[in-house]
């Protein structure tokens, strides 16, 4: 590496012969089969050729070879910048003197050419990725509005927002991370809505990170972003497979952050409330789509405080008015409540992962066999009461009614430690645990450093009223 060091420097040089020995030494052709590379002649100049085999157009770049094979010398322009600019049948064309520069284009899928004489490569940007249709995501479905969805391939992703928003204050800036992946990343923002020194603060941490590959795409980018206070479970980012979500967002100032090989769109910054949305609010008429917003906030409560509260009126059954003594378990528990609400936790997500692995033609029949085996044998045989099965059943439903992960978990989280918490302590032990939920949320903060509850920290009562209640939309100023 040190005598590659000594005999080259970072940039090309005019000599074809030097930059082939380069070329060849760091790619490894011979190697690599998809690493693809020939020697032409252009207007009586030796060429060299290189890309990877399936990132390029095959027709187009038949076109273009035969293009350059045909000219002839008197049609050869006297430098580089006018064999790119002039004599180049193409529309992005770009010019490259730093290796760094021209291998990440090449394994990026660009067509890149050498002349002899020439001390810049000309790169043609010509690829083409393997992808998926733009269909609706499975987890983020909308009862109206438009069924597509985010890929992994990023240009795509712009695209489907470009379609949405035609203004000319909407820029994609592209970053890159990770030293070996060299992940392409583009920032979605609108130039005169976003806050410019939170997105100057978002551009200098992506520059800094450290990875070698962003492994796991976005959530690698995220843990990277936001390295402070991981004991909080409440989700700092948001996350949304459809390109509407995304592009409304854009409009509001947020910025939004695209991950190639990622179907997923990353929203920064994210208040509880940007979390708890969802695009239903939106598609129908604001009667309805406040009643949709209430409804999940009223059962997100219920999923946190329903068996905890449960747990600590069986512990106190004189506390249970005559009128409601009908929630009193009905038979004995051979098991303490406790053990069997934390088994119950365990077992609804062995059963999620179980039906993610599961081939879609075993799903149905058994999702039947679990629902028969685990849930009436389970009762009679003495492993858990009914009520408690009741509940769990509607705690783990009521999960689905918001399409955020990380919230439910968070949520599940800090139901487990209430129902610890009650069980050790009682009463003392439920206030403590509703205390600890409370600080949780109210000294998270997002990424931007301001509150994660606003417009209820600090306190203003005209945006939380937009955001509990569905109200009209604006007219625009003429």
């Amino acid at each position: 590496m040190e005598k590659r060091e000594e005999n080259y420097s970072d940039r090309m040089t005019t000599s074809l012969q030097q930059t082939m020995s380069y070329m060849n030494e760091h790619m490894k052709p011979d190697a690599s089969f998809d690493i693809v590379y020939r020697v032409i002649e252009v207007g009586g100049r030796q060429a060299c050729i290189y890309f990877i085999d399936g990132f390029c157009k095959d027709e187009l770049m038949m076109k273009i070879l035969q293009y350059f094979i045909d000219l002839k010398p008197a049609d050869m322009p006297e430098n580089v910048h006018g064999m790119a600019k002039k004599a180049t049948p193409y529309v992005e064309v770009d010019l490259k003197d730093t290796w760094d520069d021209i291998f990440y284009s090449i394994l990026s899928g660009v067509f890149a050419l050498f002349i002899d004489g020439y001390d810049r490569c000309i790169l043609i940007d010509s690829r083409t990725y393997p992808a998926r249709g733009v269909e609706e995501p499975d987890k983020d479905k909308a009862l109206r509005g438009s069924k597509d969805g985010f890929v992994e391939t990023i240009v795509f992703n712009t695209a489907l927002i470009r379609r949405r928003i035609r203004s000319t204050e909407l820029r994609m800036e592209m970053m890159n991370a990770g030293k070996s992946s060299r992940t392409d990343i583009v920032l979605c923002y609108m130039d005169n809505r976003v806050d410019h020194a939170f997105l100057d603060k978002v551009k200098k941490r992506i520059g800094e990170v450290q990875v070698d590959a962003l492994t796991m795409n976005q959530e690698s980018l995220a843990e990277c972003l936001y390295q402070r206070r991981w004991y909080n479970p409440f989700p700092k980012f948001k996350f949304t497979e459809r390109p509407d979500v995304a592009s409304a967002q854009v409009l509001e100032g947020d910025i939004v952050i695209l991950v190639d090989n990622s179907p997923s769109a990353m929203i920064v910054p994210t208040s509880i409330f940007d979390i708890v949305e969802e695009a239903d609010d939106y598609y129908f008429p604001p009667i309805t789509g406040t009643y949709l917003r209430l409804t999940r906030f009223i059962i997100s409560i219920l999923t946190y405080i329903m068996t905890p509260t449960f747990l600590l009126l069986m512990q106190n059954p004189d506390w249970v008015p005559e009128s409601f003594k009908f929630i009193m378990l009905k038979e004995e528990s051979n098991i303490p409540l406790i053990a069997q609400f934390l088994i119950l936790e365990l077992a609804i997500d062995g059963l999620k992962l179980a039906a993610i692995n599961t081939p879609n033609m075993l799903s149905t029949p058994l999702s039947v066999m679990a629902a028969l085996v685990l849930g009436e044998f389970s009762v009679n045989s003495g492993w858990f009461n009914s009520e408690v099965m009741l509940y769990m059943a509607f705690v783990a439903l009521a999960n689905y009614t918001q399409q955020n992960y990380e919230l439910g978990y968070a949520l599940k989280f800090m139901r487990i430690i209430n129902l610890i918490l009650t069980a050790a302590f009682g009463l003392y032990g439920y206030i403590a645990a509703i205390i600890l939920f409370v600080l949780a949320v109210v000294c998270n903060k997002t990424l931007s450093d301001k509150s994660y509850i606003y417009p209820v920290l600090p306190f203003n009562p005209k945006q939380l009223a937009k955001r509990l209640f569905r109200l009209r939309l604006p007219e625009s100023k003429k």
